[in-house]
């Protein structure tokens, strides 16, 4: 079976967003990148072993596909943003019930309950799915059981409030499978839900 992997930037503080600003992060995705080059090949290996996106509803009416799209055709030399290449060339899924056809290529639609379309697509052939998307989708597909492996790029900033994750999951048990430490100020945890 296929792996769900959530990668979300947090706060040490373990927030997630604060009001739609992303100036703690950083690298907030745009042309600013302050990732050191050892976090960028390693953003770049991991993102090998993905082969479809499930990406939220709201993440790809507000550009996410079409944002990567540009950074591809911008920088089609610089190593860093293979991964741009990579996400306009793998399938994306978008659960949705507001949404019925999509604009975007290599993109469907799925409709009905997160659950059962997430445990069929994970049930499919083929590598592991990266999740991308706000917190309330991120909590949404934890509280249901569906993330088989998170990955948190914690930022070197206290936020203080904003928006968590396991707000709507009961907190359970995790086992650390990798922790590392850039020298931006990133650290990277990778963790895996205990049964």
């Amino acid at each position: 079976m296929r792996k769900l992997v959530l990668q979300m930037q947090m706060s040490v503080d373990g927030f997630v967003g604060a009001g739609g600003d992303h100036d703690w992060q950083v690298w907030g995705w745009g042309d600013d990148n302050r990732w050191d080059e050892v976090l960028k090949r390693d953003f770049n290996a991991h993102f090998q072993s993905i082969d479809t996106i499930l990406l939220s509803r709201k993440m790809a009416e507000e550009g996410y596909l079409s944002h990567w799209g540009d950074a591809a055709k911008r920088y089609p030399q610089d190593p860093f943003y293979a991964f741009a290449q990579r996400i306009i060339d793998v399938q994306k899924v978008v659960p949705s019930d507001r949404l019925e056809e999509t604009r975007w290529e290599r993109t469907v639609v799925r409709s009905g309950d997160l659950s059962r379309e997430v445990g069929a697509l994970k049930a499919e052939e083929g590598g592991n799915i990266a999740v991308f998307g706000g917190a309330g989708f991120a909590s949404a597909l934890i509280a249901a059981g569906l993330v088989d492996e998170f990955q948190f790029y914690i930022n070197p900033a206290a936020l203080g409030g904003g928006r968590h994750i396991f707000d709507q999951a009961d907190f359970g048990n995790f086992r650390l499978l990798g922790s590392k430490a850039y020298a931006c100020g990133i650290v990277v945890n990778r963790y895996e839900p205990l049964a």
